[in-house]
């Protein structure tokens, strides 16, 4: 008789069907990205289909309050935020973005746009921090049960340019205060995402014009809008 006992396997979560479109917007501060998401947005609503504009940390009334503590600038005297804090928040507001608005709106046959997700907290908190990749990347498999963009456009352009950009405007956030060499990190880190996730992940060369941007994007989702959605299940119903 085999005495031998069998260990338990612990399981993985199994990716999330649904029946919608998943896109997700990453880059640096200043790349970009953001304005890029709204043009989509308004071309493929004034397409016919219906869009969710959302972004990450926040999206829900509750994950937008965990937004503003991860990115206040107002810190207790003799203390800061450290890298697993920042984390820990990050997957929280994510965990209730994904179960009050992502999953059921895709799960509805929405498109969903989104601005940041999972790769940022690779890029920010894994290569930018130093934070383990390997443990952050399973804690993200279990808060969002295994759902990850269809695709993602990563905007890319050099730090120096890109935090020039940011820091003209008037709201600075605790990121935009970081020190170059850790926005390099960042972008760094994306870029090896990008050579990882080839399939996923496309690099879109943000040193150009908004309306060059904006019509690379277009034609990119041209074949995916007519492979995914040719049969108009995307779509608002005729008015």
């Amino acid at each position: 008789m085999n005495s031998r006992v069998k260990k338990g396997r612990t399981s993985k979560p199994s990716p999330i069907r649904h029946g919608g479109l998943f896109i997700s917007f990453e880059g640096i501060e200043g790349s970009g990205k953001s304005t890029q998401c709204q043009v989509l947005a308004q071309f493929l609503k004034d397409s016919g289909f219906r869009v969710i504009e959302t972004r990450e940390p926040g999206g829900t009334s509750i994950a937008e309050h965990i937004r503003d503590l991860f990115l206040q600038t107002k810190t207790t005297p003799g203390e800061s935020l450290t890298p697993e804090t920042e984390a820990s928040l990050v997957f929280a507001a994510r965990s209730q973005h994904v179960a009050s608005l992502l999953l059921p709106a895709l799960q509805n046959g929405e498109v969903v746009l989104c601005d940041r997700f999972s790769d940022s907290t690779l890029a920010y908190q894994g290569y930018g921090r130093g934070l383990n990749i390997s443990k952050l990347q399973g804690y993200n498999r279990f808060i969002t049960q295994g759902l990850t963009p269809d695709m993602t456009f990563l905007f890319d352009l050099p730090v120096q340019q890109g935090l020039a950009r940011r820091r003209k405007g008037p709201n600075q956030n605790r990121i935009d205060q970081e020190a170059l060499a850790f926005h390099a990190r960042v972008r760094n880190g994306f870029l090896e995402l990008a050579r990882k996730y080839p399939r996923r992940i496309t690099i879109i060369n943000a040193h150009r014009s908004a309306t060059a941007i904006s019509h690379q994007i277009q034609t990119l989702m041209e074949p995916v809008l007519k492979r995914r959605l040719r049969n108009n299940k995307f779509q608002n119903s005729p008015r």
